[in-house]
């Protein structure tokens, strides 16, 4: 019986985030495999997700999830020799960026925002949400890795949030960017805040001095609209 509940809370969950996996499935579209191949494989990693998610973490399920579901379609491609070359450009973002993440932390005694990035790089905001972007694409260092080397440091999952080898999702915001530019300013911020910049909710509404009700509220209303987009334009 005990069983049975528990494949019965697996189902509803993975239907839960049916959508998660179709969005994630839909960045490696026009690579010469089906879509709905694609999302069988990335179904897969959410129940390796679902599996293996420790509430005690304190990371929301989304943000664990996705690295495990990408890195799963990942795997499917490079079982058939797929392979991503880093521009030697964004290389040099992410380890500025990784190493102000890491100062700037130890300063202020929490993840620095985007702006305090922007600041102590002499960047704009964008560069910065770029560069995060490429250190989720293209990092190989593990989740549970210490940042600087020292076994006493934050592990990177708790400081930048870089995820699994060679994603490609500069190329899939190349895509993304006729939707982007219709979105209102606000939000716009809160989408490349959230999943480019790694923030979390809470973060986002003390950012930009929103509740995190709105926030969601927001995010959820932008999530679909660009869900649409991405559907009518297969």
């Amino acid at each position: 019986e005990g069983d049975a509940e528990r494949l019965r809370i697996r189902g509803e969950l993975v239907e839960l985030h049916l959508p998660l996996v179709e969005y994630l499935a839909r960045r490696f579209r026009n690579r010469g495999e089906w879509l709905d191949d694609l999302t069988q494989v990335a179904t897969i990693g959410l129940i390796k997700s679902i599996d293996r998610f420790d509430l005690d973490r304190g990371v929301e399920f989304s943000t664990y999830a996705t690295p495990t579901i990408v890195g799963e379609i990942k795997r499917h491609f490079r079982d058939k020799g797929w392979a991503v070359r880093v521009p030697r450009r964004l290389q040099e973002l992410k380890l500025a960026l990784t190493k102000a993440v890491s100062d700037l932390a130890q300063g202020l005694g929490r993840a620095p925002t985007v702006a305090e990035l922007a600041a102590h790089l002499q960047m704009s905001e964008e560069e910065v949400l770029e560069g995060l972007e490429s250190a989720n694409a293209y990092s190989t260092v593990s989740l549970d890795a210490p940042d600087s080397g020292d076994d006493d440091a934050p592990a990177v999952a708790e400081s930048l949030g870089i995820v699994d080898d060679a994603l490609e999702g500069v190329e899939y915001r190349e895509s993304l960017k006729p939707l982007l530019e219709q979105l209102p300013p606000r939000e716009k911020r809160i989408l490349l805040l959230r999943f480019f910049g790694n923030m979390t909710q809470s973060q986002i509404a003390t950012e930009l001095g929103i509740s995190q009700m709105h926030v969601s509220r927001l995010l959820a209303r932008t999530l679909t609209q660009l869900r649409e987009g991405l559907t009518s334009d297969e």
